[in-house]
């Protein structure tokens, strides 16, 4: 690691960073949209497949979620040691291919693998995004740079409830039946919403690679060879090769991963013998045993980095807080439109109206929710190496009374209102969390630390939160049961972030220490 000036206490970001950090929260915007367009396309996809709640909530979620969680830490990896912009710029090009090839899906089946696509694809973009604004803004600016590109997250999923509510509504008008190549206003709204991705990468390309470690005055050499180190994680994560990782460990490390294995798959043929759906619980057992033989090997592999993310009880209490966040988030954005729907009968050719006043409210809601509390993120941090923790903590509180509101509402006007309301309250802990796991470790570690961070927002919070929600509406044939059931889940929250707050200080305070202690040159 070679030193150089570090930036003045008082440092401003410069005109070009605020260009790079545009550029970002474009691609992120793209990111949200192609994600997010499931909720709106719900009912329809669910009337021409034949699926159910719990089957929309596997699509939205878990086939997405888990493959995004798996492909985040290698790509995480990558990040780390490779070109950044080129890493982004390929994502972009696959995820936007795959959401293209949702428009020709013609089963749940072939959805859901594009779907998976679409997960390793914007698996590239948090790492690489977190870890390029972490090197153009200076510390002192970096939750509100981070909460300002993590807008993306509610800019890009209320445009995508407009448009494609307005692309189905107006293909369908014209083709009744069908239009060319036998498609329907959904699969329109797929190809509709992924091709301009393509375009943007070719953008995305142009962007300079910054030195890595120039916000803190520590740059990073480049790593000799980083597609075999991308490589080696792979086995590492991506069973069955992680046995061959676990093998290369030793013959303890190869029995404790086959008997991990073993558990993670009695677990799961346990719940499909209850009657629980095999897909889903396969899948999250998958990325159970996955990360679990990732963190095994990145132990041994790179102590200094281990110690400084799985072995960090902070960095766990955050990831955990926030993944309980989204747990919530991500049903209530997941199945609200499928609600109002259904709560009040919207036909048809009302349904770009809907898409439009629940689209942009909470588009505006969402940005400026992440916005404020990012800004306001920074400032508490100022004063206390806990000040963020205070957001985490009125992020998980707040929200709970609009979100009760707005799946009890009797007429569509109080939806409207209520729905925008608990997005604003709801996402204002993403900055802040960003932020403190990258405040807890060092520069070469952020794309490992950020790939690490959005395991809970996937693992958690995404491939957990709408199928349970789906799960328990196709159970009592409730969708307002279902996401309010989900509420159980804030006292854990609660004490996640608790333990957050009382861990935090010593942890920040003694990073360099334990990174040391670890093998690190530092």
């Amino acid at each position: 690691m070679v030193s150089m000036p570090p930036p003045p206490d008082g440092a401003k970001a410069t005109p070009y960073a605020w260009y790079v950090l545009s550029l970002l929260l474009l691609v992120y915007i793209l990111n949200f949209i192609d994600r997010q367009i499931v909720a709106i396309l719900a009912d329809d996809i669910k009337r021409d497949l034949g699926l159910r709640d719990q089957d929309i909530g596997f699509l939205y979620g878990t086939a997405f979620g888990v493959f995004y969680a798996l492909f985040g830490i290698p790509l995480g990896r990558l990040a780390d040691n490779w070109h950044r912009v080129r890493l982004m710029t390929a994502g972009l090009a696959l995820w936007s291919s795959m959401t293209a090839l949702s428009g020709f899906a013609r089963t749940g089946l072939v959805l859901g693998l594009a779907r998976m696509g679409v997960g390793i694809g914007e698996a590239t973009a948090g790492p690489a995004a977190y870890s390029l604004i972490s090197d153009w803004f200076p510390k002192r600016l970096r939750a509100t740079a981070l909460a300002l590109y993590s807008s993306g997250v509610y800019l890009g999923g209320g445009l995508s409830l407009f448009l494609g509510a307005l692309i189905v509504q107006r293909w369908d008008q014209a083709y009744p039946g069908g239009g060319p190549l036998g498609l329907v206003g959904w699969q329109a709204a797929f190809l509709a919403v992924g091709v301009p991705g393509l375009l943007v990468a070719a953008w995305i390309v142009t962007l300079r690679e910054p030195p890595r470690g120039l916000s803190e005055g520590m740059e990073t050499p480049p790593h000799p060879a980083p597609f075999r180190a991308f490589f080696q994680e792979l086995l590492t994560i991506i069973p069955p090769f992680t046995l061959i990782g676990a093998a290369r460990l030793g013959p303890a490390a190869l029995a404790r991963n086959l008997a991990v294995l073993a558990l993670v798959a009695g677990l799961v043929a346990l719940l499909v013998h209850l009657g629980e759906p095999p897909a889903q619980w396969i899948a999250v057992g998958i990325g159970v045993y996955a990360v679990f033989s990732w963190a095994t090997a990145l132990k041994r592999r790179d102590p200094p980095t281990y110690a400084l993310i799985v072995g960090t009880p902070a960095f766990l209490c955050v990831v955990l807080a926030y993944g309980l966040n989204t747990f919530l988030a991500y049903a209530m954005a997941g199945f609200a439109p499928s609600f109002l729907r259904r709560a009040f009968d919207i036909p048809p050719e009302q349904l770009g109206s809907l898409g439009f006043w629940i689209g942009a409210p909470v588009a505006l809601a969402g940005f400026l929710g992440v916005t404020i509390a990012g800004r306001l993120a920074d400032a508490l941090r100022a004063r206390s190496p806990v000040g963020r923790i205070h957001i985490l903590l009125f992020a998980c509180l707040a929200p709970i009374l609009p979100i009760m509101l707005l799946f009890t509402a009797r007429d569509l006007s109080t939806a409207y209102v209520m729905l925008p309301l608990a997005q604003f309250l709801i996402c204002g802990g993403l900055g802040a969390a960003a932020a403190t796991t990258q405040d807890l470790v060092l520069p070469r570690m952020r794309g490992t630390a950020t790939a690490a961070f959005f395991i809970g927002t996937t693992l958690i919070g995404l491939a957990l939160g709408p199928y349970c929600a789906g799960r328990i509406a196709t159970l009592t044939g409730d969708l307002a049961t279902g996401v309010l059931a989900l509420l159980a889940s804030v006292p854990l929250a609660l004490a996640a972030i608790g333990a957050a707050y009382r861990l935090l200080p010593a942890a920040e305070a003694s990073k360099l220490a334990r990174a040391r202690a670890a093998g690190e040159a530092v």
